[in-house]
């Protein structure tokens, strides 16, 4: 038996069992206040009166009374700027170490404030996340295994008075000293900026580990294992990590890459789904009966949700000055909701960019339907990520593909609107009969797009492609791995750009 796996899983065991059930909305209550009350000095806490919503009888209505939303451009132009020009107790007390570099699918140039406090609640996040294993029944084994974590880079820019990365290489970057036994691929190889040299590193220590978790986006995950295998000559991977159970994953969905990346396993793993973005570490699944994430409601976040029904979000996906704004306790489960948050490292009730769905509101639990700017409502079709996503599953069962890569736009042709696709497939059965069962299974799954078919929208077209294409494209115009997400709905004119890409590589 292995003594050092069953005393920590006993420890585990012991600490979920001796912590009280927590309460979200009261926690959210507490996090607000510690939040106003440790900004409350700072320019921005003095700008809008953080101790005049401090001395109020409602802080949450005189929060949202008086601090207006801010999206990226709009945080970063009125304030965040100065962090960058060395300015300290700007939006947050005291001055600035990190800054994460936005590597989404929205913007590429994003300088995201990381502060110490920050740093300390992902920490705290990612024990919470090694604690509650014990909900997942592993074996004691299990605790004595390696944690493979596939991020960007640890070795960051150096600037003048601080430094710049990707999330996921700052927090390896600053991994608590107990972890470091458990991690790999380890800093030496970590520190290697170029994604296929990382990669063919980790391929050639991959025999020397034993590793029983895997962390990262599906999408680079899946391209590091394929290296592997292909490196070693293996008919999959548990043939060099036998003792491979765990898969957290993270960044986008999992579900579109099930299908291919279980090919490369003897069986399946368990799934453990994160939600970590640039801003801080936002949720993680409890449960192992549910695909949910939990809002990490007490680590240095306070949340809101804007409906996206009504009048709430332009255009463009920002969220207009009057719109109907609730926190955790006024929200309703199974509405979609853009997400708003105030955190440790000085954003204040900032877009993420995110829709979301409460599953479960008594235990705070959500899913990720989607992104403002990539929600389809060009023509009033109010197509969510989510519900594309469960339309090309309904293909993968009707022609038995792996479809893991999409992207989508409304475009003109023949100066009226069409839906165009372009998804990767492991097979290329005929493209109209693929788009004609498409448009049925979106039609089923969303009325409004049932209702603009009849109308605005008036056709749909499907061009299946190699997921290497795909990739190939994300690397020439932005980079590979990380947290590099590859997006799924463009305006129209960035998608004919991407079209051309692709047909000069076809």
């Amino acid at each position: 038996m292995a003594v050092i796996g069953e005393l920590i899983k006993k420890a585990i065991d012991l600490t979920g069992y001796i912590k009280s059930e927590p309460d979200p909305v009261k926690e959210q209550r507490e996090i607000l206040q510690m939040l106003l009350e440790k900004a409350r000095l700072t320019a921005f806490g003095k700008a809008y009166k953080f101790k005049e919503i401090l001395e109020s009888d409602n802080i949450v209505a005189a929060f949202q009374q008086l601090v207006p939303v801010h999206d990226y451009d709009k945080m970063n132009a009125d304030w965040w700027h100065y962090l960058l020009e060395g300015h300290q107790n700007v939006t947050w007390p005291g001055g600035q170490k990190y800054f994460a570099l936005s590597s989404g699918t929205t913007s590429n140039s994003k300088h995201i404030p990381v502060t110490d406090d920050m740093l300390d609640a992902i920490k705290k996040s990612g024990t919470h996340e090694i604690m509650n294993l014990s909900a997942f029944n592993l074996p004691a084994e299990f605790f004595e295994k390696q944690i493979l974590m596939l991020g960007s880079s640890t070795n960051l820019i150096e600037k003048d008075d601080h430094l710049e990365g990707e999330i996921s290489g700052i927090s390896a970057s600053n991994i608590p000293g107990w972890f470091s036994g458990y991690y790999k691929p380890g800093r030496e190889i970590a520190d290697i900026k170029d994604w296929d040299e990382r990669v063919k590193a980790i391929a050639e220590q991959a025999p020397d580990w034993d590793i029983g978790c895997l962390s990262g986006i599906p999408a680079w995950i899946e391209l590091m294992l394929k290296e592997i295998i292909k490196k070693h000559n293996l008919k999959n991977i548990h043939e060099i990590w036998p003792n491979l159970q765990v898969y957290t994953t993270g960044g986008v969905a999992f579900e579109p890459y099930r299908k291919s990346l279980e090919k490369l396993f003897a069986h399946p793993l368990i799934y453990i789904d994160t939600y970590l973005a640039s801003e801080g570490f936002i949720a993680i699944q409890n449960r192992p009966e549910t695909s949910s994430m939990a809002l990490l409601t007490n680590s240095g976040i306070f949340f809101e949700f804007v409906p996206m029904e009504g009048d709430n979000i332009d255009d463009d996906g920002l969220v207009k000055p009057n719109a109907e704004i609730v926190a955790l306790e006024d929200a309703a489960e199974d509405v979609n909701y853009c997400l708003l948050i105030s955190t440790v490292s000085g954003a204040w009730r900032y877009m993420i960019g995110d829709t979301v769905m409460l599953t479960d509101k008594a235990r705070a639990e959500i899913k990720i339907t989607g992104r403002t700017k990539h929600y389809l409502n060009v023509v009033g079709e109010q197509l969510s990520v989510n519900q594309m996503n469960g339309a090309l599953r309904v293909l993968e069962k009707e022609y038995d593909l792996v479809m893991t890569e999409f992207i989508a736009a409304a475009i003109h042709k023949n100066e009226e609107f069409i839906l165009k696709w372009y998804i990767s497939s492991d097979k290329f059965p005929d493209f109209n009969k693929v788009a004609e069962s498409l448009d049925n299974a979106l039609q089923i799954s969303n009325k409004n797009y049932k209702v603009a078919r009849g109308k605005a929208l008036k056709g749909i077209e499907v061009v299946l492609i190699s997921d290497t294409l795909f990739h190939k494209w994300s690397e020439e115009t932005k980079k590979l791995g990380g947290q590099v997400k590859i997006p799924r709905v463009m305006k129209e004119e960035d998608f004919l750009e991407f079209e051309a890409y692709i047909n000069q590589h076809l």
